[in-house]
């Protein structure tokens, strides 16, 4: 078989393989649309990470709950602190991601670049990883959750996947776990606080928030009052 012959079956394999992935992440993507997922990649990266390090008494906290019990101050907290132009943009802060490619060139470390939909696409479906191969697969997850999911769904699968804690994902495991009620009941306080270590959950701890993190709840009540309440949750509802 000549190296022509090669080429072209190599090349047909790719384009098999590459059409199979289309397909099976427009399938997935599509069916989270309705139903709720079991977990996330990042869920199963973090368990084999503590099990494979000798961890075998980690648990994950997890416990799916939908839209509607789940506390109007949580879903305005975590757009408040992560994502203020989540209603409208299609699915990347454009403004953002210029500021933060600027700011590194100078040396300097800006949060806030990463949208909701853009975190939903990689705790989801991908792993924890700076690589180009890893953005772009981002880049693909995002454009097909912002095409066949509406705001609410994102917003929705977003409170449920989030890392709240060590091992405590959603807001409903972390409402539980850090004050003994569900996440429909938090108030704007204990929404806020919830919020405020979305950045790093690991480092910044809901339980024993630290100066830094009690600033940041502060701002964050004062960005919710900012957004307007429930007339920017009212808007993402109207997406659907």
């Amino acid at each position: 078989m000549g190296l022509r012959a090669v080429g072209r079956r190599a090349a047909r394999w790719a384009l098999l393989l590459l059409l199979w992935f289309a397909g099976l992440s427009v399938s997935s993507v599509l069916a989270l649309r309705w139903v709720p997922p079991l977990g996330s990649a990042l869920m199963v990266e973090d368990a084999a990470h503590h099990w494979l390090n000798g961890d075998f008494d980690f648990r994950l906290h997890y416990d799916w709950q939908p839209w509607e019990r789940l506390s109007r101050h949580v879903k305005l907290a975590v757009i408040a602190s992560e994502d203020q132009k989540f209603a409208f943009h299609p699915g990347f802060d454009f403004d953002a991601i210029d500021k933060a490619l600027k700011a590194n060139q100078r040396g300097r470390k800006v949060h806030g670049a990463s949208t909701i939909s853009q975190q939903v696409a990689k705790n989801l479906f991908l792993w924890r990883d700076r690589s180009w191969a890893r953005k772009g697969l981002e880049v693909w997850f995002t454009v097909l959750i912002e095409a066949l999911w509406d705001k609410q769904r994102i917003l929705e699968v977003y409170l449920n996947i989030a890392e709240f804690g060590p091992g405590i994902y959603g807001a409903e495991a972390a409402a539980l776990r850090f004050y003994h009620r569900p996440a429909k009941k938090l108030t704007r306080a204990q929404a806020a606080l919830l919020a405020a270590v979305l950045p790093n959950p690991v480092r910044f701890r809901a339980a024993r928030p630290s100066a830094y993190v009690l600033r940041r709840q502060a701002w964050i009540l004062g960005q919710m009052n900012h957004l307007g309440g429930a007339a920017y949750i009212r808007q993402v509802e109207a997406e659907e």
